[in-house]
C-alpha cells in the first residue's frame, strides 16, 4: 500500500504596519576605514547610491510604511545608515554613542531629530550603535556586543525601558552589528516571542547557545548569504526586505511562508551597510 505524506502549508503571516526613519545617501561615500568591508582606495558612486536607496525607499512606501526622513549633514557619509542612530520603544529614543569618531556627530543630530518629533531622549553614558546592535523580538531585546556597543549599554536599556535585555557576543569582524548577523522575522509568533534568523558562526559558543534555546525555530543562513549581509534586512511580518543576492535566504524565507523582497543596496555594501542598516524603526 502506497504511503500518502501529507504537505504541511507554510504558516499564514500577518503584516504590521511599520513607521521608520530614513537618510538619503546625499553625502555617501567611503573616505575612512572602520570595518572590514570599508576600502577608501576604492572609488564609490554617490548618484548610484542614491538610487539604490530611492528604490528601498519606493518598496516601503509600496508596502504601506510611514517613512520619516533625516536630513543628511555633509562630512557625515555613513548617516545613511539611520538604524545606527538610537532605538526607540514606548516613545522614548535612547541616543547613539558611536566607537568611533568619524560617526561622532551623527548621535547628536539623530538625538535632536527624535526631541523635534516627539520622543522623550535619552541620552547615552556608554557606548552604543542604536538599532545595529538592539533588536527588539517580542517583548526581548536581543543585544550585540564584542565590537560596537559596550556591554553596559545593556544594563542602561533594561533601567530604561524595563525589558528583557539579552547580551550576545559578535566574535567575527565581519559581522561587527548585531543587525548584520540576526533579522528579525516576525515579533508575535505562536509563542509570543517571535522569530529570527541567523548567523552562528558569528557568535560566540555562549552565545549560539542562548539563541538556539530562545530560538528553537530559527531559520539558519549559509555564508554565502550572509556574505551579502543577506541577514541585514527588514521584516513587517509578513514581508521581508533582503538583499537581492541572498538567494538561499529568499527561498528559506518562501519556506517558511513569508515574502522575501529583493533590492540591491550594493553601492552601500561597500560602506558595511544594507537594508536594516537604512532602517530605523520608531516605535511611539
Amino acid at each position: 500500500m502506497q504511503q500518502v505524506v501529507e504537505s504541511v502549508a507554510p504558516t499564514e503571516r500577518v503584516a504590521m504596519k511599520k513607521t521608520i526613519l530614513m537618510c538619503r545617501p546625499e553625502h555617501f561615500t567611503v573616505s575612512y576605514r572602520i570595518n572590514p568591508w570599508m576600502h577608501p582606495e576604492d572609488p564609490t558612486d554617490t548618484s548610484l547610491a542614491v538610487r539604490q536607496w530611492e528604490r528601498l525607499y519606493e518598496i516601503y512606501l509600496g508596502l504601506g510604511f510611514d517613512v520619516e526622513l533625516i536630513d543628511p549633514i555633509a562630512g557625515l557619509p555613513d548617516m545613511v545608515y539611520a538604524a545606527n542612530g538610537g532605538f526607540t520603544l514606548d516613545g522614548i529614543a535612547y541616543g547613539a554613542k558611536f566607537q568611533y569618531d568619524e560617526r561622532g556627530p551623527e548621535g547628536p543630530a539623530y538625538m535632536d531629530w527624535f526631541r523635534s518629533h516627539g520622543f522623550r531622549v535619552a541620552e547615552p553614558v556608554s557606548v552604543n550603535e542604536g538599532e545595529g546592535d538592539f533588536l527588539l523580538v517580542g517583548d526581548r531585546i536581543l543585544a550585540g556586543t564584542g565590537f560596537r556597543s559596550d556591554a553596559a549599554s545593556h544594563d542602561e536599556l533594561r533601567k530604561l525601558f524595563g525589558r528583557e535585555v539579552v547580551t550576545l557576543t559578535l566574535v567575527d569582524p565581519s559581522f561587527y552589528h548585531l543587525d548584520t548577523a540576526i533579522a528579525v522575522l516576525d515579533t508575535d509568533s505562536r509563542d509570543g516571542q517571535g522569530n529570527i534568523a541567523y548567523l552562528p558562526k558569528a557568535f560566540s559558543p555562549e552565545s549560539r547557545e542562548i539563541i538556539q534555546t530562545l530560538y528553537p525555530d530559527a531559520v539558519v543562513v549559509n555564508d554565502e548569504d550572509a556574505a551579502v549581509l543577506g541577514l541585514n534586512s527588514f521584516s513587517d511580518g509578513r514581508n521581508v526586505v533582503i538583499a537581492a543576492r541572498a538567494v538561499g535566504f529568499e527561498q528559506s524565507l518562501r519556506d517558511r511562508g513569508y515574502t522575501p523582497i529583493g533590492v540591491d543596496l550594493s553601492e552601500l555594501l561597500l560602506g558595511g551597510g544594507g537594508v536594516k542598516c537604512c532602517t530605523l524603526e520608531l516605535r511611539r
